[in-house]
């Protein structure tokens, strides 16, 4: 990593989807801020330059839902890796999931995020907290101590709220601190099943989970936001209904919004064939027709973010029968990777896209990242939209390797990435 100092980045097209920027600009970075932002002309002769011509300068990405397993699995992921794993991705804000071992429940827990991403020094991380004490949806977590520690907002992903009155509860208090409330949908009572109840597994003999369960919960927070007046945050949704739902709330004027994964809008229920466990999701793949509702809710921003839901695993946990395998995929490397894909494919405009990456995700849970303007921290990432690479997932930067889209071939990579105008990652060659 260099060290922050005073530099311009020059040539490069400048994509700023938070103020509508699009055009060639020197851009010009010292200590950690964006000073200038300026048309192309003759620099200092002592100002060291950053030469960017054909490639893309944007804001850094801002995931809102990845798990970084440490404290309790280091031999997965910890901190460092997953966020030197994210600056690779192109991605310098990272909000940690608190389903670690011990849950992320206490205000100690959340500083301990806090001091190990400070120590990482790659992508920062910023803690979520658990919403119930231990992620068993019983008892409230101590919302504001965990809101004062830096806790951005509440979750117990991977475990849906069953208990309507404790979901209830949960927003009432997300009031008092100002933070959202993410869920993770699930319908205990319809799940069980390893895989999307389709034909596909049906012809494979596996047990599925139909969307409905999903769909169920999504209504049921929608009328509890309703209710309450609190910001709900619908974590990876999958499934077209769940999708119609947000976008008819939002439409009431009920605070909710909602993220989305590269892997649900890359790929389908198909893809289980052959019971390829790195295809083995939760939420599961759903059908194309939810693949499509999903593409269409990010184009049109009912789904405001694109969120990777990085899910690191062990070898042994994936390679065992597919009832057993654990849940979830490594998804930071070659989240702009599938997104350039929609894009080209015409699903997904090019500044909805990258808004979904960086502005609105920042927006959503009130982060100062996400756009490059004067004075903006210099949270920065230099994409070659045309070079061709290869997705390995032997070298990817997480310790794990639970991929489905390895060897996968791509077009446009992330070259550089900045955070606080600090290179903490570069492509070589």
């Amino acid at each position: 990593m260099t060290a922050a100092s005073r530099f311009a980045i020059v040539g490069a097209r400048v994509i700023d989807p938070d103020s509508g920027l699009d055009g060639e600009r020197t851009v010009v970075v010292d200590a950690g801020r964006i000073v200038a932002l300026e048309t192309p002309g003759p620099l200092s002769a002592d100002l060291p330059v950053v030469e960017a011509r054909g490639q893309w300068l944007l804001p850094g990405f801002v995931d809102l839902h990845v798990h970084l397993r440490e404290p309790g699995e280091e031999h997965k992921e910890t901190i460092a890796t997953g966020a030197r794993s994210g600056a690779a991705g192109g991605f310098t804000t990272l909000v940690a999931m608190p389903n670690t071992k011990p849950v992320i429940d206490t205000a100690a827990l959340v500083q301990f995020v806090l001091k190990k991403s400070a120590e990482a020094g790659y992508a920062r991380v910023l803690p979520s907290a658990a919403i119930t004490r231990g992620q068993k949806g019983e008892s409230l977590a101590e919302f504001v101590e965990l809101a004062e520690a830096g806790a951005v907002c509440f979750t117990d992903d991977g475990r849906p709220v069953a208990n309507a009155g404790v979901m209830r509860r949960a927003l009432e208090y997300s009031l008092l601190v100002g933070k959202p409330v993410m869920v993770h949908e699930e319908e205990p009572a319809l799940s069980g099943g390893c895989m999307h109840e389709g034909d596909v597994s049906v012809r494979l003999g596996l047990k599925g989970i139909p969307g409905a369960a999903e769909d169920v919960m999504v209504h049921r927070d929608i009328a509890l936001a309703r209710l309450t007046g609190a910001h709900l945050h619908v974590a990876h949704i999958s499934t077209a209904e769940s999708v119609r739902a947000v976008r008819e709330a939002r439409a009431r004027g009920i605070h909710v919004t909602a993220e989305a994964t590269p892997h649900h809008f890359a790929l389908t229920h198909e893809a289980v064939r052959g019971y390829d466990t790195h295809a083995k999701m939760s939420p599961p793949l759903r059908e194309e027709e939810d693949r499509l509702a999903v593409l269409e809710g990010l184009a049109d921003g009912t789904i405001d973010a694109i969120a990777t839901d990085h899910a690191p695993h062990a070898v042994v946990d994936k390679e065992v029968d597919f009832d057993h395998a654990a849940n979830g995929i490594v998804g930071l490397e070659t989240a702009l990777s599938l997104t350039l894909e929609a894009v080209r494919s015409g699903a997904l405009p090019l500044h909805r896209a990258l808004a979904a990456l960086t502005s609105a995700p920042a927006g959503l849970f009130g982060l100062p990242y996400g756009r490059i303007a004067v004075g903006a921290a210099a949270d920065l990432v230099l994409v070659d939209p045309a070079r061709e690479w290869t997705f390995d997932v032997r070298r990817s930067y997480s310790k794990s390797r639970n991929s489905p889209f390895d060897g996968r071939r791509f077009t446009g990579q992330v070259m550089r990435t900045f955070v606080d105008g600090r290179q903490v990652h570069a492509v070589e060659g």
